[in-house]
């Protein structure tokens, strides 16, 4: 049987290798930055999300890593109710909003702090004081490329 780290490996692994890398570098960031959180995997239809939560409910999710074919972003569950006042966070639902990350050290940036800590402060319930563990919620069994489609220009010119 294979372990749940073995299986999110994978998940990565699909992507390109430099979004691949980067989500690695992101993740290392965020795990260090939340040692007692519960990782949430969700292979979905359009991306990978890597939530870091309370409990195993998806509802007591802080924050997640969103794994694009072309992009990594920083995904606030509740950031439609977080103070920003530099504006960095992106998105428009009802309830979810994110940043786009453009290196790991993004992360450690004040203004994304800021933001983390006011999710933390949000949270109904505390993290845990035990180490964290890894749980895969999710894998859909149909899923949008992980690689962005190359296009050969020479095949346009003829």
């Amino acid at each position: 049987m294979t372990t749940p780290a073995k299986q999110l490996a994978g998940f990565i692994a699909k992507f390109d290798p430099v979004i691949a890398r980067f989500a690695r570098s992101c993740r290392a960031v965020l795990r260090k930055r939340f040692p007692t959180a519960i990782e949430l995997a969700y292979d979905n239809y359009n991306a990978l999300a890597i939530g870091y939560a309370s409990t195993e409910r998806a509802s007591d999710c802080i924050v997640s890593l969103a794994v694009f074919p072309r992009s990594v972003a920083l995904s606030f569950y509740y950031g439609a109710s977080l103070p920003d006042p530099t504006k960095i966070l992106s998105g428009s639902g009802n309830q979810n909003r994110y940043v786009s990350l453009d290196r790991p050290a993004r992360l450690n940036d004040p203004a994304v702090e800021a933001l983390i800590k006011a999710a933390i402060a949000n949270g109904k319930v505390a993290l845990p004081t035990s180490k964290g563990y890894l749980v895969i919620k999710s894998i859909s069994a149909k899923q949008r490329p992980r690689r962005p489609r190359v296009v050969d220009v020479r095949a346009r010119r003829r």
